[in-house]
């Protein structure tokens, strides 16, 4: 079920008919409502404009492929993906994982193992989604709220965007080009400075009222969200 009560969506992006209508049927069985898109083009188009719970995607795709897809949509949004192809090398797993996926599943697969990681999928995104810790800041994604110490923090849109992002990727260091990337978005056609100025404004928000420093630079590559 989604947050509204609704039965919770799948987009599955497959242009094998066959397959797609194995996984519609399976996945309506269980009470998934299904959406289905035939090529990259417009399963990234779909997954942009309307919220999922998982996204089964296919690697091979018409028009465009499954791993451009992937890291369009993660540009973008944490919607839990499951990468679905006949590919299964370990090169091809590594190569979906990094664009984004959150699993891989190879063909030919088990209909109840494909189940049963779109349920653990869902489940994840679904705790993910409710709250995100580090230390004593706190991000509350659906309700775009912070607190630090039990403190609301008062952030813009674009503030909160920074915050979010950067406690999604917690002790991982973030270059100012993959911010802006993820954060503003590929035809971002502002000033370049623009990641470091909305970092100050974090860092006055969020840090320098507690006295313990959460994001760091580090020198030459970007910063980095952690605990002191």
């Amino acid at each position: 079920m989604d947050a509204a009560g609704g039965p919770t969506s799948v987009l599955v992006v497959e242009d094998e008919r066959r397959i797609a209508r194995i996984i519609e049927l399976e996945l309506a069985h269980e009470g998934f409502a299904v959406v289905l898109a035939t090529d990259g083009v417009t399963g990234l188009r779909m997954a942009l404009e309307q919220e999922f719970g998982v996204i089964i995607l296919d690697l091979m795709l018409p028009g465009l492929g499954g791993l451009e897809v992937c890291k369009r949509v993660r540009i973008h949004k944490r919607t839990p993906i499951i990468i679905l192809t006949a590919r299964d090398t370990t090169g091809d797993k590594v190569a979906g994982l990094d664009a984004g996926a959150d699993d891989y599943v190879t063909k030919p697969f088990a209909t109840e193992e494909l189940l049963a990681r779109v349920r653990a999928a869902i489940r994840r995104g679904e705790t993910r989604a409710e709250e995100l810790a580090c230390g004593d800041l706190a991000v509350f994604p659906a309700a775009r709220r912070a607190t630090r110490a039990g403190l609301q923090l008062e952030l813009t849109a674009r503030e909160f965007d920074l915050l979010h992002f950067l406690m999604e990727h917690t002790d991982k260091v973030l270059s100012r080009d993959v911010i802006l990337r993820r954060v503003w978005g590929y035809d971002f056609e502002g000033e370049t400075n623009v990641v470091d100025v909305y970092i100050r404004y974090l860092r006055m928000k969020v840090d320098e009222p507690f006295g313990s420093p959460l994001i760091h630079t580090i020198r030459g590559v970007g910063y980095v969200l952690r605990r002191s």
